[in-house]
């Protein structure tokens, strides 16, 4: 089996291969996107599985809203359709018919011209808001609370599998309400799930806080984050939900009767994670021989791999691995007894920790006289021996410490990469040689802050949470009176 590049040598080439070694993804024949895989899509989905069961539980409910949105409605609110009117796939014709001039090929009819442009949607806060002009005429219809798991294009130039592709699949939560308040404690409440399912189930460490306000949202009042930050010292955007204000019920019209019998406009939230995530899992825990997964969201948790020489030890085997599999998935935990005959023991081994799953169980002739089996931990690398009577209590216990594991390292990762400057030369040195975030105080203004990003390529992430109150002190940069403290650094 091929060995990655090390992340030492070419983070991103290290990166890209293992996306495609680790059968995640690939690129795909239309420029710019990719085929997810089987074993990534299965990845995703159990990460799909836990945000619907978090936004369900949260009051959410499911729905779809179409691909395509008309030229007109994008453009209704001027800040949405500027902020991403170059990355926009747009449909003009709705028809094609044999090339005369070429036998076998196919021509654009060109008399099947769309009378309006559809814009191929790159969120879909235009088309859902123009429907809920017709479903919103009272306070009684309030609050909307809608999420559709859907696919959308941004035309990218420069693509990464997962991190950055001209389509890709997200979820995107768009609600309306009746007051200022509830709107603003959705986008909370939502930013809160975000981080609780990045932290609990996928182990990654998340600072929550505000973007600032050219960062945030085109079309938003205020846009809430969580960031994460990747080994190579790389800030990653992991979530985002957006307090709209009444933006979009103002270019729609969308206008409620309030209990008192006014007209009034509705206040409205967003909020979308993407299979971006995925990009954020494999950077965050994963080492040079591949992938490492949290075992809450690996496909397979606990691999068997029988090493034997005739079909009799074989059968032995699978006798004893077949009780403690049973009680192991009656405790909810996915297993796999790997006794494909094409491929060596070594290999399998090599090829199930390539894919990061957790626990690797060895078992053969020799085991089974002995009373134990042989368990390898992908995340410690750490080998044991327990005894057979023992295997499922202590392979739950294994993979609870292992999920434990993941998000400490990663904390401790965090924080040893979370340096304070309180000048400019040590800003400017810890972004280069250092990485990770670094803790500034800024004046507030957009001009400081493309100042600081054209000299280190250096973006604010977030206005942190804690850091929140007024501050005293001057601008790492301008040396202009200090607004806030916050966090800046390179980012994917």
């Amino acid at each position: 089996m091929a060995k990655l590049t090390t992340r030492a040598e070419d983070y991103s080439k290290w990166y890209n291969e293992l996306v495609v070694k680790a059968n995640l993804a690939e690129n795909s024949k239309v420029r710019g996107c990719m085929v997810i895989k089987p074993y990534g899509y299965a990845i995703w989905e159990k990460l799909q599985a836990e945000l619907d069961k978090k936004f369900k539980e949260t009051g959410h409910q499911n729905a779809y809203f179409p691909l395509f949105v008309p030229k007109s409605l994008f453009e209704a609110e001027e800040k949405n359709a500027e902020g991403f009117a170059k990355e926009c796939a747009v449909v003009t014709h709705y028809r094609l018919k044999n090339d005369p001039d070429n036998k076998g090929k196919l021509i654009v009819d060109p008399d099947a011209k769309l009378e309006e442009e559809l814009i191929v949607r790159p969120t879909s806060e235009a088309i859902i808001w123009s429907t809920y002009k017709g479903w919103i005429q009272s306070y009684r219809d309030l609050p909307i609370l809608i999420n559709q798991w859907a696919n959308v294009v941004r035309w990218e130039m420069r693509t990464r599998l997962f991190l950055r592709t001209a389509e890709f699949l997200w979820q995107e939560g768009h609600t309306a309400h009746e007051t200022k308040d509830e709107a603003i404690a959705e986008a909370e409440q939502m930013q809160e799930v975000y981080a609780d399912v990045v932290e609990n189930f996928m182990a990654i460490p998340v600072v929550k806080g505000r973007k600032s306000d050219s960062e945030r949202f085109a079309g938003a009042d205020d846009t809430y984050t969580i960031e994460a930050l990747m080994q190579d010292g790389k800030a990653l955007q992991a979530g985002t939900s957006h307090f709209l204000g009444q933006n979009f019920a103002k270019a729609f019209d969308v206008k409620f009767s309030s209990k008192e019998g006014k007209l009034e406009y509705v206040w409205a939230t967003s909020w979308g994670v993407s299979t971006r995530l995925m990009g954020a899992l494999i950077m965050t825990h994963s080492d040079d021989l591949g992938l490492v997964l949290p075992p809450k969201l690996a496909p397979i948790q606990v691999v068997v791999v029988p090493i034997y020489k005739t079909e009799e030890q074989l059968e032995e085997i699978r006798q004893v691995v077949d009780k403690f599999s049973s009680e192991l998935k009656a405790k909810g935990v996915s297993i796999k007894f790997d006794d494909d005959s094409q491929t060596k023991p070594g290999w399998k081994f090599a090829e199930y920790e390539l894919k990061g799953v957790p626990v690797r169980i060895a078992i053969g002739p020799k085991d089974l006289e002995k009373g134990h089996v042989e368990v390898a931990r992908r995340d410690t690398l750490e080998k044991q021996f327990i005894a057979l009577d023992n295997v499922s209590t202590e392979v739950e216990k294994l993979l609870e410490d292992i999920q434990t594991n993941l998000f400490q390292k990663a904390v401790d990762f965090r924080d040893s990469h979370l340096t304070e400057a309180s000048t400019f030369e040590e800003f400017k040195d810890i972004i280069e040689n250092k990485g990770g975030f670094v803790s500034a105080l800024w004046d507030g203004t957009e001009e400081t802050e493309e100042a600081v990003k054209n000299a280190t390529k250096a973006t604010i992430r977030c206005i942190p949470q804690a850091f929140e109150i007024p501050t005293e002190g001057v601008d790492v940069f301008s040396g202009k009176p200090a607004k806030y403290r916050v966090l800046y650094a390179k980012a994917y």
